[in-house]
C-alpha cells in the first residue's frame, strides 16, 4: 500500500537515456556564450539537446563548493533542522549585509545591482517547476515542498507571484527588463558569465527534480535561508524559516531507515554547500557591480550609453565622422575601443558651444533632432552633463571605470562545464517495446528523454484522429465533439449542454448492481489514468512561462489535484486507498516493477500515454493541454461517477475518489466551470495579442485538446470506422505561438 504514507526519497534508477544525436546537439548549445547557453535552456524545454545540455550543467556544477560542507552536514547529523535553517540565515545575514552596505541608496547604484541580480531572481524557485509529477506523487515532503512553491506562485495569480512582484521592485526602481523568457531579457540584463552560469544551473536542477530529490532540497533550504533577494528586492517571501525547518525534518523522518539514507543527505548537504558557494559569490560580484558603479565618472556612465548603442550608431551614422573616421568603421568590429572614440568625440566639433550654450549634438536630441527618441530623458540629462563637463574641463583627460565585475571565476566554469562528460548517460536509439515499456519511460521522462521522439508522434497522432468527433462527436455518449464556431458564449453554451443532457438528466439510481468481480475490474478499467492524474498540466507553471490569468487556473487546478500539499487530499493518495480496499496491490508507476504488474490490463495503456505524451509538451501544446483539461474535468461529473459511487459502496469498497471528483469538479464554480473558463481567458488573450484569425486557429487546436480526451472515453459509442471513412483531409497543425 502506498497511500498517504508513501515517502518519495529518491528516484531509483541509474541512467539517462539519450538519442546518438544529442550529444553533439548539446555540445552546439553549451559552446555559445554563458548569457545564451542560460536563456536557452530556460527557452527549450522540450529537445533532447537542452535536455542533454541541463544534465551536464548539473553534473559539472555539483562536483564544487566542499568548502561549506562539513559544517551543513554536522548539523543534520545532529538531527536539528532548525539550527540548520538558522545557520544558514545566520551566513546569509553576513552577504546580506556585504551587499546592502556597498548598494547604498543611491537609485543608480541599485538599479545597476537589480540588473545583475535580475536573472538569479526571477529564476527563483524554479527548481520546484515540476517536483510534483508522476514519478514523485504521492509524496510526503513532495507535498510539502509543492506547497511552498504554489505559494511562491501566488496561489494561482501570477501577478501576485514572488516573480512578478520582484519585476515590479524593478520597474519602480527604473530598471524595465523584456520578461525573463523574452529573447531580449539577456541582451538587457547582460549579467556576468558568473551570474548567467549560476541561472542556468538552477534551471538544469528543474529538469531533473525527481532524479535529483536531495539536490533539489539542498538548494531549496540554502537559497531560502540565506535570503539574498529577500533583502536586495525587499518583498517578504512566502517561505519562512520555520516552514523551511518543518520540510526538513520531514524529508528526514522519511529517509530515515533507508539503507541509503546517508548518500541521500550527503547529496543534500552539497547540494546546500554548492548554493552557499554560489551565493557567496553572487554577493561579493554584486558588492563590486555597487562599488564600481558608485564610483564611475561621467567618462564611464556615457561610455556604457555609447557601447549599447554602438552597433546601431555605426550603421546608422556611415556619413558621420569623429577624429577623422567614419563611425561605421569605428564601430564595425566587436570590440570597440571605447577610450579612443570618447577622447576624439569629447575634441570634437559636434561638442563645441554655440552662443545658446548649447551644440550640435546636444540640439540633435531635442524634439525634431535627428536622435530625438533614442535616449530616455536620464540618458539625455546625462549626455548634457558631460557635455558640460566638457566644455568647462576642456584639457582633462578621459579616464575610464567599468562597472562590470572582474568574475575571474566565471571563464573557468564555462570551461568546466564544456569540458564535463554527463554522468551515468546511456546512449541509444531503439524505440520502446510495447505500451507498458513506453509509459514507464514517460513517467521517467527524466531518465528517458530519448523516449521524446516517440512521445511527440504519438501525441501528434492522437490529436489527429481526434479532430474525426468534428463531424460525429454527438453520438458520443458522455461528450459532445462535434465543432462548432467559437464564441465565449457559444462555448459556455456548450458546456452546459452537455452537462446537462450527457452527465446529469440521463443519471437514474441503478437498479441491478454488478458483483463484486465485475466492479473491482471496472474500477481497474479507470485505474491506471487515475494514477496519472493530473498529469497534463505539471508542467504549464515552469519559469517564465507562468505570466497569464490561463496559466494560473490551469495550474491551481493540478495543484488542487495534489491536494493543495496535504498528501492525505492528493487524489494519487486517494486512488491508492481506493485500490487498497479491493485487495489491490501495485508498485509505484515510477517502479520499474510496474512494467509487470498483473492487475491492470494492457487495453488501458493508450489512454493514459495519450496524457503524458501531451503533458511533456507545455510549450508547443499548450492549445490541446487547455482543451484536453476542459474535457477530463467535466467528466468527473453526472451519471458515471454517480454509477460508481453506488457500486462501490454496495459492495463496501472505498468510493473516496469518485466522492471528491463529484464535489471538487463542480460545474458551479469547481474544476468544469474553472476549466470553461480558462478556454474564454487563453482565447481572449490570443485574440488580444494576435488578432481574430490567430484566436480561431487557436481554437481549432483547443477543441482538437478536447476531442483527444473524448475519443477515449467514446470508444463503443461512437462509430469511429465510418468516420474515418467519411473524415476530410486532416488540416495542416497550426504553429504555436512563440514565446
Amino acid at each position: 500500500m502506498l497511500g498517504a504514507g508513501y515517502s518519495f526519497a529518491c528516484a531509483g534508477l541509474r541512467t539517462f537515456s539519450f538519442s546518438p544525436g544529442a550529444p553533439d546537439a548539446a555540445a552546439a548549445i553549451l559552446a555559445a556564450d554563458a548569457n545564451t547557453i542560460f536563456h536557452t535552456l530556460l527557452r527549450d524545454q522540450e529537445s533532447e539537446g537542452a535536455l542533454y545540455a541541463a544534465k551536464q550543467v548539473l553534473d559539472a556544477r555539483l562536483g564544487t563548493a566542499a568548502a561549506h560542507r562539513d559544517g551543513i552536514a554536522d548539523l543534520i547529523g545532529a538531527s536539528d533542522p532548525a539550527r540548520v535553517i538558522s545557520d544558514l540565515a545566520a551566513r546569509g545575514a553576513g552577504l546580506r549585509d556585504r551587499v546592502l552596505a556597498a548598494m547604498g541608496d543611491a537609485p543608480r547604484v541599485r538599479r545597476a545591482v537589480l540588473r545583475e541580480r535580475a536573472a538569479l531572481a526571477l529564476v527563483a524557485n524554479c527548481w520546484c517547476d515540476t517536483v510534483s509529477q508522476p514519478a514523485t506523487q504521492p509524496g510526503v515532503s513532495v507535498n510539502a515542498l509543492f506547497a511552498q512553491h504554489f505559494a511562491w506562485l501566488g496561489d494561482g495569480v501570477p501577478e501576485r507571484s514572488m516573480a512578478e512582484l520582484r519585476t515590479r521592485v524593478m520597474n519602480d526602481a527604473g530598471l524595465v527588463l523584456p520578461a525573463l523568457i523574452d529573447r531580449g531579457f539577456t541582451d538587457k540584463a547582460n549579467p556576468a558569465i558568473g551570474t548567467a552560469l549560476h541561472a542556468a544551473y538552477l534551471v538544469a536542477l528543474s529538469r531533473y527534480p525527481a532524479n535529483y530529490y536531495p539536490e533539489v532540497l539542498g538548494t531549496h533550504f540554502a537559497y531560502h535561508a540565506i535570503g539574498l533577494d529577500t533583502a536586495l528586492f525587499g518583498v517578504d517571501s512566502p517561505i519562512d524559516g520555520p516552514a523551511l525547518s518543518a520540510l526538513l525534518e520531514t524529508y528526514l523522518a522519511e529517509s530515515r531507515g533507508r539503507a541509503d539514507a546517508p548518500a541521500l543527505i550527503a547529496r543534500l548537504v552539497q547540494a546546500a554547500a554548492v548554493m552557499l558557494d554560489l551565493e557567496t559569490r553572487q554577493a561579493a560580484l554584486l558588492a563590486e557591480v555597487a562599488e564600481k558603479t558608485a564610483r564611475q565618472n561621467l567618462d564611464s556612465r556615457v561610455a556604457e550609453l555609447v557601447r549599447r548603442h554602438a552597433p546601431m550608431a555605426g550603421s546608422h551614422h556611415r556619413n558621420v565622422r569623429v577624429g577623422g573616421k567614419p563611425m561605421a568603421d569605428t564601430f564595425a568590429g566587436e570590440e570597440v575601443d571605447l577610450q579612443a572614440f570618447m577622447e576624439k568625440f569629447r575634441k570634437s566639433f559636434y561638442l563645441r558651444r554655440d552662443a545658446e550654450g548649447s551644440c550640435s549634438f546636444l540640439r540633435s536630441l531635442k524634439f525634431g533632432g535627428p536622435m530625438f527618441g533614442i535616449f530616455t530623458p536620464e540618458e539625455s540629462q546625462l549626455f548634457e552633463a558631460w557635455v558640460r563637463d566638457a566644455a568647462d574641463n576642456p584639457a582633462a583627460p578621459v579616464i575610464l571605470m567599468s562597472a562590470r565585475p572582474e568574475d575571474p571565476d566565471g571563464p573557468a566554469d564555462l570551461a568546466r562545464l564544456r569540458a564535463q562528460t554527463p554522468r551515468d548517460v546511456v546512449l541509444e536509439a531503439a524505440p520502446p517495446a510495447d505500451d507498458r515499456t513506453l509509459f514507464f519511460q514517460l513517467v521517467n521522462i527524466e531518465n528517458f528523454p530519448s523516449a521524446l521522439q516517440v512521445a511527440r508522434a504519438r501525441a501528434q497522432e492522437r490529436l489527429a484522429s481526434a479532430r474525426l468527433l468534428f463531424s460525429c462527436g454527438a453520438q458520443g455518449r458522455f461528450t459532445d465533439g462535434t465543432f462548432f464556431d467559437y464564441s465565449p458564449d457559444a462555448l459556455l453554451q456548450r458546456v452546459d449542454d452537455i452537462y446537462w443532457k450527457k452527465l446529469v438528466e440521463p443519471y437514474k439510481p441503478l437498479e441491478d448492481i454488478p458483483d463484486r468481480d465485475t466492479v473491482i475490474f471496472e474500477q481497474k478499467t479507470f485505474a491506471l489514468g487515475n494514477l496519472i492524474d493530473g498529469s497534463w498540466s505539471y508542467r504549464i507553471a515552469n519559469a517564465g512561462r507562468y505570466d497569464s490569468i490561463a496559466d494560473g487556473k490551469l495550474f491551481a487546478i493540478h495543484a488542487d489535484e495534489m491536494g493543495l500539499g496535504d498528501v492525505r487530499k492528493n487524489h494519487i493518495t486517494l486512488i491508492y486507498d481506493v485500490l487498497d480496499s479491493m485487495d489491490i496491490h501495485l508498485p509505484h508507476i515510477a517502479d520499474p516493477a510496474f512494467i509487470d504488474q498483473g492487475e491492470l490490463p494492457d487495453e488501458v495503456y493508450g489512454f493514459a500515454i495519450n496524457q503524458l505524451t501531451v503533458a511533456l509538451f507545455p510549450d508547443s501544446h499548450y492549445p490541446e493541454i487547455v482543451g484536453y483539461n476542459l474535457a477530463i474535468e467535466m467528466f468527473g461529473l453526472g451519471e458515471l461517477r454517480l454509477h460508481e459511487i453506488q457500486k462501490l459502496k454496495h459492495h463496501g469498497l472505498n468510493a473516496i475518489y469518485e466522492e471528491a471528483h463529484l464535489s471538487i469538479d463542480n460545474a458551479s464554480s469547481g474544476h468544469a466551470r474553472q476549466s470553461a473558463e480558462i478556454v474564454n481567458d487563453y482565447l481572449d488573450d490570443v485574440k488580444r495579442r494576435f488578432g481574430e484569425a490567430r484566436m480561431h486557429e487557436e481554437w481549432e487546436r483547443v477543441w482538437t485538446g478536447y476531442c483527444s480526451f473524448a475519443q477515449f472515453v467514446e470508444i463503443g459509442n461512437i462509430d469511429f470506422e465510418t468516420a474515418r471513412a467519411t473524415a476530410r483531409a486532416p488540416a495542416e497543425a497550426v504553429e504555436t505561438m512563440e514565446i
